[in-house]
């Protein structure tokens, strides 16, 4: 089995390693912007790492989102990080994924797109006061793809400390995603390779 020789051909390291699951679409023509995969992936067993997430919103939510989120920003801080050029960098690099209020999208856009639009981190619309904690679950187990104009692309679909079973069944939900959003499904994958961050890669179609 592919996961398990990529598991045993890695090295031990200091550090724990991800598993990575690389695709190699054919026939598809990404530089037509239908064509290209933009999609948040839900893996089953999650992914095995600490996800940060940030809420960006007032009053209730807020408070509801101190207990869950990794990070809470308020309507009035926004406008500071917005001026800090450093800092508003500095929580984008750091943060996997944002919430923001739905009323605050447009004013997040005007004041962090610049910084989270090319990052692919825009912020995700809840309701005012609505509990965040079921988005803040999910997104803690999601990955996202973003092909752009590449035929080659990677996905996280857990780390070495994880059981064979469970990347398994993360590699087939995330293939069975991204077969769904090809024309021709499994015909439009041309190779599919598991590795682990620094290990030799196993082809696995």
């Amino acid at each position: 089995m592919a996961v398990q020789k990529a598991l045993e051909g890695a090295k031990k390291r200091n550090f724990v390693e991800t598993v990575e699951l690389a695709i190699n679409l054919k026939d598809v023509d990404l530089s037509v912007p239908k064509n290209r995969i933009t999609e948040d992936v839900i893996l089953p067993n999650g992914r095995g790492k600490a996800v940060r997430i940030c809420v960006i919103g007032g009053g209730e939510l807020a408070l509801k989102a101190k207990d869950v989120a990794d990070l809470v920003i308020t309507p009035e801080e926004l406008q500071t990080i917005a001026d800090d050029k450093k800092q508003a960098k500095k929580i984008a690099n750091s943060t996997n994924y944002f919430i923001a209020e739905a009323p605050l999208m447009a004013v997040v856009g005007k004041r962090l797109g610049t910084v989270l639009g090319p990052r692919g981190k825009m912020p995700k619309p809840i309701p005012p006061g609505a509990d965040p904690t079921g988005m803040v679950e999910s997104l803690r187990k999601t990955v996202s793809i973003r092909t752009k104009d590449r035929i080659t692309f990677h996905a996280p679909v857990g780390t070495v400390e994880m059981p064979v079973e469970q990347i398994a069944e993360n590699i087939d939900a995330l293939l069975k995603r991204i077969e769904l959003k090809l024309e021709k499904g499994r015909m439009n994958i041309d190779s599919s390779y598991i590795k682990t961050t620094m290990g030799p890669s196993e082809r696995l179609i």
